[in-house]
């Protein structure tokens, strides 16, 4: 039960209307909301009546049994208001306000209604106007009507009250009054500025209709009732004034002659049009709701509005509205005034835009030879207009005429040049002008495309004003809404279409992002360029190659440098493409760069257009591509059979630079790898014949341990490799073209033997091919004494010889026996047999060619020794007497090799 309770005060409009939370206005006792309906998001002005505005003032209140009086007159006045929105939903006139909802109560116990959107009320606007005069214009005091644009500038929210507006706005009331008197049969009783609105296309509605009925004269029935003249004339302080009859508009056939008649409107239609051009903007009649001081000006000739005082107005009026207009509209005798349509025919009316005003009302009734004609001299006086009047009414009413293929053409022609005359032609053109294009442009999906003559006519119109839209649109509403026109354009069989599309380019490069350039743009470009039979679209194409590559569509006919050498001309910046949209490096080298390549015509224009595109690709690709891909096309290019001697140059200016470039940046690739290079080897070469790597980090020599273990036989089961990590095995014999025999090393020999042994021997050459120095001229190191192991090393050998040796233990005895130490530390030997194998020994300095005699490793000197003089102390010393201490470490094994 509480459900369907509470459904009975749901709204129609709350539930199916978004409604503001602030009004826009206040149209007498009506707040004015603007509205969006939820389901289709039309724009609608929600009227809302709250019933406590009904309430009296205070000290307005009767006694108490005066109550249900007072109920009574609040019935009669929300009967009144419904009265108003009732015959709003029964009459339809352009110049009738449109009734969108009808009314309905609110929660509140009040009424609302939606109508069309509205700005405000005559009143309104003339309220405003008086409080901006008062102040000095829009910089003063902040007017209801007056918003910040997006610059943050303070602009007029809707029209300026001037004299065309006003000329226009009363030739719309004429109409309307015109149709409620000959088509509706009806008064309207109270026309006021209050009762007249102005929608958002500046256009003047009749509204206010609480007051209307028929003629006293009327012999048609009606079920609306008459006006009851003894009623609304009395002032009752309990009620608001809005809500009561405005006399200081009223005729005085109302007030005393007690006539309704449509005579009376006309008397009301010439005080509104006083109140426009006086000021304040009022009536001249100042009555306070009085009858009796409204009566008082018609007691003398100089207190009644006439000719001669100025008709009471401030301020000077036109002088056909003085002598031609009011003198038949304010006058005491109906029969003298002239009705609405003689009011339209008065020269007040009789100018080029009033009328053109005109004609565009009744357009669509016009046939279409006048349309034409219309259209085609409309632009000779587009820039009379006011503003104002452009945005909210000529704007209009073109777009609407763009259903008619025929006038597309034409009706482009003015849009454009309106919303290029318009401050807020950015605003206008995305609100109006786009959803008009892709409505005309734009087939919905699923449809074709069908060529159509007309339809491309206005195509072009777009295209050529592609940089005004660029400048009205961001990226995103372009590439929405604009890009698929353009699309059509480059897609168009009519070849100066597509030559319009295409130098549409250097535009949509400054709105567009890269992305879309890449994935949108080029594609249908390059497909236009591959496909086309046209030598200007192949021309134009190659043209736009340049703009996308990031160059100026001028570089192409203009000989503006290649960029290549540093000298650039200032002018080939003028209309260069945002860089953050030129195609990349890929794209260019992977696309652009084949289909110049597929090119079969060598016509000399071709060719000067291809060359500029090859001069962009030379600042962005790299030099290989520009070596194996680029400069052999050139090269191809340049002797094509039909150009002169100077396009000859240009390609080989072009191509000179080109190789210039690729020259420098190879020679400088160059020398960074020489520079590696030679680094690299130094380091390797150092190292070569060197004996850094037998020692370690301290200095210790690494292959002493292994070398200890050799001749000593420690382990020799356990390690089966040298120092250098190959295996230790008896090498093969090695030619030497002096002798055929080498010399053996035999373990039991305590002296230096001179014969020479033919057996397990080893040929050793002059100049040895390891990475080893051999010290052969050092007589030294040709002999050494024989050593003899023992158990245990005496004290008398250094900590750094142990641990040299500790990493040797390639060579060794088969049968390792327990070594003696001999005293002496020159000649020391083994007392037990040896395993003999061959170790070559360094070749005789004396005589090189002779067979080298047996010799024997000596044992390493009892005095400790550091490795680092092991390691150069004989080489810098070189052989001496036998002061000269014995090699140890590296040094003997290297003897041995």
């Amino acid at each position: 039960m509480f459900s369907s309770a509470l459904k009975s005060f749901t709204s129609n409009i709350s539930a199916n209307y978004t409604i503001a939370s602030t009004p826009t206005s206040v149209c007498g006792a009506w707040k004015v909301y603007d509205g969006k309906k939820k389901s289709t998001g039309k724009a609608v002005s929600v009227f809302i009546f709250e019933r406590k505005s009904l309430d009296p003032q205070a000290g307005g209140l009767g006694p108490r049994s005066n109550s249900s009086s007072l109920r009574k007159v609040h019935d009669e006045v929300i009967a009144r208001v419904k009265k108003e929105s009732n015959l709003l939903a029964r009459l339809r006139h352009p110049s009738i306000l449109e009734l969108a909802e009808p009314i309905e109560d609110t929660r509140s116990g009040g009424l609302m209604f939606a109508t069309e959107p509205v700005t405000a009320s005559l009143a309104g606007l003339l309220q405003d106007k008086d409080a901006q005069e008062k102040v000095g214009g829009v910089a003063g005091k902040p007017s209801r009507f007056v918003v910040q644009d997006e610059n943050g500038q303070l602009q007029r929210r809707e029209l300026e009250i001037d004299e065309l507006e006003i000329q226009k706005g009363l030739l719309q009331v004429a109409q309307g009054l015109e149709f409620l008197h000959e088509s509706a049969g009806l008064v309207h009783g109270n026309l006021t500025p209050d009762s007249i609105y102005v929608n958002a296309k500046s256009d003047w509605k009749i509204a206010g209709l609480a007051f209307a009925g028929p003629p006293d004269t009327s012999d048609t029935p009606s079920n609306i009732p008459p006006i009851s003249l003894s009623e609304v004339l009395y002032h009752d302080p309990r009620l608001p004034r809005s809500l009561q009859l405005n006399i200081d508009y009223t005729s005085p056939d109302f007030v005393m002659d007690s006539n309704v008649s449509s005579a009376a409107d006309m008397f009301s239609l010439g005080l509104v049009m006083l109140a426009l051009y006086n000021s304040p903007h009022t009536s001249p009649f100042k009555t306070n709701s009085n009858v009796a001081a409204y009566k008082k000006f018609f007691d003398s000739s100089s207190s009644y509005p006439s000719s001669t005082n100025n008709f009471l107005s401030s301020r000077p009026l036109p002088k056909d509205l003085l002598t031609g207009v009011l003198p038949r509209l304010i006058t005491r005798r109906p029969g003298q005034r002239m009705n609405a349509r003689e009011f339209q025919q008065s020269k007040f009316f009789d100018n080029i835009l009033v009328s053109s005003i005109r004609f565009l009302d009744a357009l669509p009734a016009k046939s279409p030879n006048e349309k034409s004609q219309f259209m085609r001299g409309l632009p000779k006086i587009l820039d009379q207009f006011p503003r104002s009047v452009l945005e909210k009414k000529v704007l209009p009413a073109l777009l609407e005429e763009t259903k008619d293929r025929e006038l597309l053409f034409v009706v482009l022609q003015n849009v454009f040049k309106i919303v290029k005359s318009l401050p807020s032609g950015r605003r206008v053109f995305i609100e109006k002008v786009i959803p008009k294009l892709r409505e005309t442009f734009i087939s919905p999906k699923g449809s074709t495309n069908e060529r159509d003559t007309a339809k491309e006519a206005g195509l072009v119109i777009v295209l050529e004003n592609i940089e005004l839209i660029g400048q009205s649109c961001s990226g995103k509403e372009f590439k929405e809404d604009i890009l698929p026109v353009l699309h059509l354009g480059l897609e168009s069989h009519t070849h100066s279409i597509v030559d319009k599309a295409l130098n549409c380019l250097p535009t949509i490069m400054t709105v567009l992002d890269f992305s879309t350039i890449k994935h949108d743009v080029f594609p249908v470009v390059a497909a236009v360029f591959s496909k086309t039979s046209s030598l200007g679209i192949k021309i134009r194409g190659l043209q736009a190659f340049v703009v996308l590559c990031g160059g100026s569509s001028s570089s192409s006919s203009e000989d503006m440098g290649d960029g290549l050498d540093g000298a650039f001309k200032s002018s080939s910046h003028s209309t260069k493409a945002n860089n953050n949209a030129v195609l990349d490096k890929y794209t260019v080298q992977e696309k652009i760069v084949p289909l110049l390549k597929a090119m079969k015509t060598k016509e000399p224009a071709v060719m000067r257009a291809a060359l500029a595109v090859f001069k962009q690709v030379g600042r962005i690709a790299d030099t290989d591509f520009l070596a194996t891909e680029c400069l052999p096309v050139l090269w191809s290019f340049s002797l094509g059979p039909l150009l002169d001697m100077q396009q000859f140059q240009e390609y080989m200016k072009l191509i000179k630079s080109l190789s210039t470039r690729i020259e420098t940046e190879q020679m400088r690739k160059l020398r960074e790898l020489s520079s590696n290079s030679n680094t690299t080897r130094n380091n390797d070469l150092m190292n070569v014949g060197s004996t850094d790597a037998f020692f370690d980090s301290n200095g210790n020599d690494v292959g002493g341990d292994d070398f200890e273990r050799l001749v000593l036989g420690k382990n020799a089961s356990n390690r089966t490799t040298d120092m250098l990590g190959d295996s230790l095995r008896p090498q093969p014999q090695r030619s030497q073209s002096s002798r055929t025999t080498t010399p053996v090393f035999d373990w039991s020999s305590s002296t230096i033997s001179t014969a020479n042994h033919n057996t397990n021997g080893v040929n050793l050459k002059q100049s040895h091919t390891s990475n080893f120095a051999q010290p052969s001229s050092n007589p030294y190191l040709n002999t050494f004494a024989a050593l003899k192991p023992t158990p245990q090393l005496s004290a008398g050998i250094g900590n750094s010889m142990t641990n040299n040796f500790s990493a040797m233990a390639l060579m060794q005895p088969s049968k390792p026996q327990t070594p003696q130490r001999s005293t002496n530390t020159t000649t020391s030997s083994y007392n037990q047999p040896q395993p003999s194998f061959p170790i070559v020994p360094p070749p005789q300095q004396s005589n090189p060619t002779s067979a080298l005699p047996h010799f024997s490793i000596a044992p390493p000197p009892a005095q400790s020794r550091s490795p680092m003089q092991n390691r150069y102390g004989n080489m810098a010393n070189g052989p001496s007497s036998s002061s000269q201490k014995t090699k140890t470490g590296l040094d003997a094994y290297e003897s041995l090799l």
